[in-house]
C-alpha cells in the first residue's frame, strides 16, 4: 500500500481488460475489501465535470435560507427524499447529533413500475436551476460504477459474474448532498460525522470539498483518508459485510472536525449508498461460513434492516 492509507484499482483495467488484467483487479479489490474494507479507484466512469456541477448547484441549494430548505422536506419519508435539517442524524451509538444537514435523492421508476410504492417521488428543487437534472445524472453515473464493482465481488465470491446485477437493478440506493457548515462554537462532544459503519452493500465517495475523513484501522487507530484529484472514495456497507459473514469488511469511519483556524470553511461531501432491491436476502453465503468464522448472522431481508437501522440513527421513529 505504500504510504497510502488505502490501496488504489483501477476499474477501467475490469471493465476494458483483457482476462489476465481483469483477475488482477478482481484480485486486488476482494483483497482490500477484506482486509482495509477501503479502496480508491481511479478510472472509476463518472464524469469529472458532472461532478463538479452537482457540487456548484449544492453548495448553491445549502446557502439557502434556512426556512426555505425547509420547504424541500418531507415528513413521513425518515429523511430517505429530500432535505434532512442540522443536528437531525445521529451515529447509532451516539445521542449527539452530528454537524451536519443534507438532501437525497432516491430510485426513479416510471408510475406502473412493480416497485413504484416502495419509492416515494423526489424531491423537484424548484430554487436551483439544473440541481433535479443533475442529482439524476450523478445518481445514473455512480450506479453504473457501482454495478461494475459489484461484478468484480461477486467473482471474488466465487459467484457468478452478474449475480448482484438484478438485486441491484431499480434498488433503493440513495445519492446523498451532506453540508457541514463553519463552526461557530465549541461543539458540545459532537464531530461533523461521529464513528459509524454505512448500512448498504458499498458506498461511493467522490473527493470532498475539505478533509476530515478517517477509517479505523485493525489496530486501533485513525487514519486520514485523503483520495488523490479524479479518485472515488468505496468502502463495505454493513450488508455486504453481513452477506459475507464478515468476510469482508464494513470498516467504522468518521468525519472529524478541522482544526480551530479552519472551523470558518465549511465541507461538502456527496456520497452514493448503493443499495439493492428491499426483497434481497442477506442470509450469510454458505462458502463464507467456515470453522474460523462462524455463522454470525440470522437471515433478514435488505429492506428490513434498512429499516431496522434507520431507527437506530434516529431518521426514523
Amino acid at each position: 500500500m505504500s504510504n497510502r492509507t488505502i490501496p488504489v484499482v483501477d476499474l477501467s483495467t475490469f471493465v476494458d481488460g483483457n482476462e489476465t488484467e481483469r483477475k488482477a483487479f478482481v484480485d486486488k479489490l476482494g483483497k482490500a475489501f477484506h482486509e482495509v474494507g477501503f479502496v480508491g479507484v481511479v478510472n472509476h466512469g463518472v464524469p469529472k465535470e458532472l461532478v463538479n456541477e452537482f457540487y456548484r448547484t449544492s453548495k448553491e441549494f445549502f446557502s439557502l435560507p434556512v426556512s426555505q430548505k425547509r420547504q424541500f422536506k418531507i415528513d413521513g419519508l425518515a429523511g430517505q427524499r429530500g432535505y434532512t435539517s442540522f443536528g437531525t442524524e445521529h451515529a447509532k451509538q451516539s445521542q449527539v447529533a452530528d454537524l451536519k444537514e443534507f438532501f437525497q435523492v432516491g430510485q426513479f421508476v416510471p408510475a406502473d413500475h412493480p416497485l413504484k410504492d416502495q419509492y416515494p417521488d423526489n424531491v423537484d428543487v424548484t430554487a436551483v436551476e439544473d440541481f433535479n437534472r443533475l442529482s439524476r445524472e450523478l445518481y445514473k453515473a455512480f450506479e453504473t460504477s457501482g454495478g461494475h464493482l459489484l461484478r468484480a465481488i461477486a467473482l471474488h465470491l466465487n459467484l457468478e459474474e452478474d449475480f448482484f446485477d438484478q438485486q441491484i437493478k431499480d434498488g433503493n440506493s440513495i445519492l446523498r448532498t451532506i453540508h457541514y457548515p463553519p463552526i461557530t462554537e465549541e461543539p458540545r462532544s459532537a464531530i461533523r460525522a461521529e464513528q459509524h459503519e454505512d448500512i448498504n452493500l458499498i458506498t461511493l465517495l467522490v473527493g470532498a470539498s475539505a478533509g476530515g475523513l478517517q477509517l479505523l484501522n485493525a489496530e486501533g487507530e485513525w487514519l486520514d483518508i485523503t483520495p488523490e484529484e479524479n479518485e472515488i472514495v468505496i468502502n463495505v456497507g454493513d450488508m455486504l459485510q453481513r452477506f459475507t459473514n464478515n468476510y469482508l469488511k464494513s470498516t467504522t469511519h468518521r468525519v472529524v472536525n478541522p482544526p480551530r483556524e479552519q472551523w470558518h470553511v465549511p465541507r461538502l461531501s456527496i456520497p452514493f449508498f448503493l443499495h439493492p432491491v428491499s426483497q434481497m436476502d442477506l442470509s450469510c453465503l454458505e462458502s463464507c461460513i467456515t470453522e474460523e468464522r462462524p455463522l454470525a448472522y440470522e437471515p433478514i431481508t435488505a429492506g428490513d434492516y434498512l429499516d431496522e437501522r434507520l431507527r437506530e440513527i434516529g431518521l426514523k421513529k
